[in-house]
């Protein structure tokens, strides 16, 4: 087996569809098998993708277990050389798989390989990273990366002086797409399920980085990645999901003085954050992405109140 793709899907039938019939038609002749591994859906996304996608590989997990525990149980049940991990609501482009397969088995030091990401109007996502630090967390809290965004110094954070057009070893890579090479997930260790969801991208990025794999960027291959699919269902607890992600990153990778000063920053960004909105929100009272910001910002500041320690 050549590849084994694995798609984890929760309450996105919009988007699951799309995505599956998108590998399928990247495929060719390339031996290959998908999983999907379904965590718990209500919404029918499941049914579908068997009635449309006879071959596909279905697991039922009877409830959400996040994104890293769904990952890992597909990753188990896989048999393919090259393991390609996909959100639900991707949109694979023609030649994406070739070029990504040929590039991986040209270079046997890479053990993730990611592709240039795109939104739906072919706009480019930023999706390369430095591994977060003190620094690029106050420059990006304080939007010095906004202000200077060519900045080696100020940019880091999303590698926004990054030229998207070049082949490139990178830190981290946002974990929409990857291709893996199944050995170096034998030698790494496979997602680390305290993750429910996010930040396991980057904390399995590091580890490869530590074993010596090679985490590259390959824009020569291309997806289309809609974004929020799951998280738009419930914007304030997906919120804080992410932030209790950093906070278990940090504190597996960082000394607790560093802990307390990311926290620190994190709280002074998000209540600048919610005064900012207040006092602009006169001129922008139909913006209804500027109210979606302030609860979640709000939500954040609550939870990190009681939190906090």
């Amino acid at each position: 087996m050549d590849i084994s793709f694995i798609v984890v899907n929760w309450n996105t039938k919009d988007y699951l569809s799309k995505c599956l019939k998108s590998i399928y038609d990247n495929i060719g002749n390339i031996n290959a098998e998908i999983i999907l591994v379904d965590n718990g859906s209500t919404d029918g996304s499941d049914k579908l993708a068997i009635e449309q996608f006879q071959s596909i590989k279905l697991i039922n997990n009877k409830n959400n277990l996040g994104f890293a525990k769904a990952t890992n149980i597909g990753i188990v049940e896989s048999k393919g050389r090259y393991i390609c991990i996909i959100n639900s609501d991707v949109v694979v482009l023609e030649g994406c798989i070739r070029r990504l397969l040929k590039y991986m088995e040209n270079n046997r030091n890479i053990g993730i390989i990611g592709p240039k990401v795109l939104n739906p109007d072919m706009t480019l996502q930023f999706t390369c990273k430095e591994f977060p630090n003190l620094w690029n967390t106050f420059c990006r809290a304080v939007a010095l990366d906004k202000l200077f965004p060519k900045s080696k110094v100020f940019g880091s954070f999303f590698m926004t002086y990054f030229n998207y057009n070049y082949i490139k070893k990178v830190d981290v890579l946002t974990g929409c797409f990857w291709m893996v090479r199944k050995r170096s997930i034998v030698d790494v260790g496979l997602l680390d399920e305290r993750f429910f969801i996010y930040a396991e991208d980057k904390d399995w990025c590091k580890r490869f980085k530590d074993k010596n794999w090679d985490v590259i960027y390959f824009p020569e291959a291309k997806i289309i990645h809609f974004g929020g699919s799951s998280s738009s269902k419930a914007p304030e607890r997906f919120y804080i999901e992410m932030y209790k992600a950093n906070i278990k990153y940090w504190q597996k990778h960082y000394s607790c003085i560093s802990n307390i000063f990311y926290k620190l920053i994190t709280y002074c960004h998000h209540l600048a954050r919610i005064i900012i909105i207040i006092l602009g929100y006169p001129y922008f009272k139909t913006n209804d992405n500027s109210i979606m910001k302030l609860k979640n910002n709000i939500a954040l500041i609550k939870y990190m109140s009681s939190h906090i320690r």
